[in-house]
C-alpha cells in the first residue's frame, strides 16, 4: 500500500546514514592489513574491467551511480544487502553456539527494556497475525543464562520498520527483553510480512538492470547479550515464507527457520532457544 507518508528509498536511506553517521565507528586496523586489503580489492576490480571489457560509457555509468548511492544515502542499505553476510560468515568461524546472521541496516539501539513476559510496543489495534515468540537463552553446558537480554525488533504487517518510515512510531516492534532467572523469554508480536528494499532508489535501479528481484523473506531480527559471553546477532525466518529460498541479501540459513503452530488459543506461538558462546 502506498501513501503519502510511506517511506521513499531516500527517506529510509537518510535515516539509515544520519544513524551511521552519528555512531562514527572505528577499526583498529594496521595500515599494512589496510594495503594488503585495497590491493586485493582494486585488484579484484581491475579484473573484473578486464574480464568484462567495460568501456567507458559503462565506467561513466557506474561513476554517477557511486554518487546517486551516496546523495540518496543508500550505502548502508547497498553494504547490507550484498555484503554484510560475507563478513557475518567469517566473524561467525568457529563458533558453537546459535548461528549468526546479518543486522542490516535498521537497528536502532536503546529499545524499551521489557520484563521476560511482555508485549512489543505496538499500535492499538496493530495489523497482523499475533505472535508469541518464546525460548531460553543458555551457554554451552546447557545452562539458563539469567539476565541475559534479547533485542528484538522486526517490520509490520507492511513490511515497514519504525524509525524508518514516517506514519509508524518510534520504537514501535522494538523492545529489550531480560530474561528470568532461568534465561527464559515469552513475547507476544505480530507476524511481520516480506518487504522489498527501496526501489526508487540507486539501489533499486542497480537490482532493476540486473534482473534480480528486491524482496527479503518475512524475518525477527535478534541480538542477544549476557555478561561474559559472545553477543549472538541474528536473523529468524518462517517455514515456507515466500523468498526463503531466494532471499536478495543471500542471509537465510537452515538452522534460523521457525514453524509457529497455533496453541490452544489459536495465537500461533514458536518456540527458539540461544545458545551463547564464551566471549
Amino acid at each position: 500500500m502506498t501513501t503519502s507518508e510511506s517511506p521513499t528509498a531516500v527517506g529510509s536511506g537518510t535515516a539509515a546514514t544520519d544513524k551511521f553517521l552519528q555512531e562514527r565507528v572505528s577499526a583498529d586496523t594496521p595500515p599494512e592489513r589496510v594495503s594488503a586489503i585495497a590491493k586485493d580489492v582494486l585488484e579484484a576490480l581491475a579484473g573484473v574491467i578486464d574480464k568484462h571489457g567495460i568501456t567507458y560509457p559503462e565506467y561513466r555509468v557506474l561513476k554517477q551511480w557511486l554518487i546517486d548511492i551516496g546523495q540518496f544515502g543508500e550505502w548502508p542499505l547497498w553494504l547490507d544487502v550484498f555484503l554484510e553476510h560475507n563478513v557475518e560468515e567469517v566473524a561467525y568461524r568457529g563458533q558453537h553456539g546459535t548461528k549468526g546472521s546479518i543486522e542490516g541496516p535498521y537497528y536502532v539501539a536503546d529499545a524499551k527494556t521489557l520484563p521476560s513476559k511482555c508485549e512489543l510496543p505496538m499500535r492499538d489495534n496493530e495489523v497482523g497475525s499475533k505472535l508469541v515468540f518464546e525460548g531460553q537463552v543458555r551457554d554451552l553446558d546447557g545452562n539458563g543464562l539469567d539476565g541475559a537480554t534479547v533485542e528484538l525488533w522486526h517490520a509490520d504487517d507492511e513490511g515497514y520498520y519504525s524509525h524508518f518510515a514516517p506514519h509508524i512510531p518510534d520504537g514501535n516492534l522494538r523492545g529489550t527483553i531480560v530474561t528470568d532467572g532461568a534465561g527464559r523469554f515469552e513475547i507476544t508480536t505480530i507476524q511481520p510480512a516480506p518487504y522489498q528494499i527501496p526501489t526508487d532508489g540507486p539501489t533499486g535501479w542497480f537490482i532493476e538492470k540486473a534482473g534480480w528481484h528486491p524482496w527479503r523473506p518475512a524475518h525477527l531480527h535478534l541480538m542477544v547479550k549476557a555478561p561474559g559471553k559472545r553477543t549472538i546477532t541474528t536473523q529468524l525466518y518462517f517455514k515456507d515464507g515466500e523468498w526463503i529460498e531466494n532471499d536478495v541479501a543471500t542471509a537465510t540459513k537452515p538452522e534460523l527457520i521457525l514453524d509457529p503452530k497455533p496453541g490452544a488459543d489459536g495465537i500461533n506461538r514458536v518456540t527458539y532457544d540461544f545458545v551463547l558462546d564464551p566471549a
